[in-house]
């Protein structure tokens, strides 16, 4: 293996046989090395295969400036998250995350602090992705030595959840104000609180975040459901009464109109979580 590139004394790229480039990092790697040189692969710490290019770049960009600890720390939360999600993340994430962190690690350093103002919905909503933003923080504090604010979990979810989604940030904070929004509606409409570790309300909670994404993209399920929502409709007549107000919130706010498919799904839901 020869080096292709030095990026800094940790990273350097390679290729291999096929043309594929890899991002090789390891402490002193390219310690007064350079192109052409061999690769001493008893350094190597981490191997990163990016497969879009302009995500390579901006990753190689990064690298220049993130302290290999912080680098270490994200690429092990992203494939921990994999396997706690049971989902491919963007490989974009290598960009975003290991750049949201190294920047609130150095806003903590010079005692700046920012709220994050979905901290709350965060936490109800996207309950496994918080909980792995919590232990990103842990490991922060133990291997650097630096105590983010909680607010950082919620942030660091919200990385994730992107990535899940193949969202920009600012449509997945979107999308969270979108589903926090119509689980009030379902709550005021019913006057009451939901079981929020049943599987129904998990289910809910599902179908609002892929539902959200439709409305942000423009995108709609079919609308030749009329018949089967008619008696869906006349079954659970209180559930299809809020799946109307959440159909004139919908129209007013983000001038999406509901098919019958959408109003259909989303009475179903709403009548397995008030009923159980």
């Amino acid at each position: 293996m020869k080096i292709a590139k030095v990026i800094n004394n940790n990273v350097i790229s390679v290729f291999q046989a096929d043309g594929t480039e890899l991002v090789v990092m390891g402490r002193g790697l390219a310690f007064k090395k350079r192109p052409g040189d061999d690769v001493d692969e008893s350094q190597i710490e981490k191997v990163f295969a990016l497969k879009n290019k302009q995500t390579s770049a901006n990753f190689k960009m990064l690298l220049r400036e993130v302290p290999i600890e912080l680098v270490v720390i994200v690429e092990e939360i992203i494939q921990y998250s994999e396997q706690q999600l049971g989902k491919k993340l963007n490989e974009n994430i290598y960009v975003s995350l290991t750049d949201h962190i190294n920047f609130a690690v150095e806003r903590q350093q010079k005692g700046l602090e920012i709220k994050n103002v979905l901290l709350w919905e965060v936490k109800q909503l996207y309950k496994e992705e918080f909980q792995i933003g919590l232990r990103t923080l842990e490991q922060i504090k133990q291997k650097l030595g630096i105590q983010l604010p909680e607010d950082e979990a919620a942030f660091i979810a919200i990385h994730l959840i992107t990535a899940e989604m193949n969202e920009e940030v600012s449509t997945t904070m979107n999308i969270t104000k979108f589903m926090q929004s119509i689980i009030n509606i379902v709550k005021y409409h019913y006057k009451t609180e939901f079981d929020e570790d049943s599987l129904s309300y998990f289910r809910f909670i599902t179908h609002l975040k892929f539902f959200a994404q439709r409305v942000f993209n423009g995108k709609h399920y079919d609308n030749n459901y009329e018949a089967l929502y008619k008696m869906i409709k006349e079954k659970h007549q209180e559930a299809a009464a809020c799946t109307e107000k959440i159909k004139l919130f919908v129209e007013k706010e983000y001038d999406h109109q509901l098919t019958s498919e959408e109003m259909l799904y989303l009475t179903v839901h709403i009548e397995r979580i008030v009923s159980r």
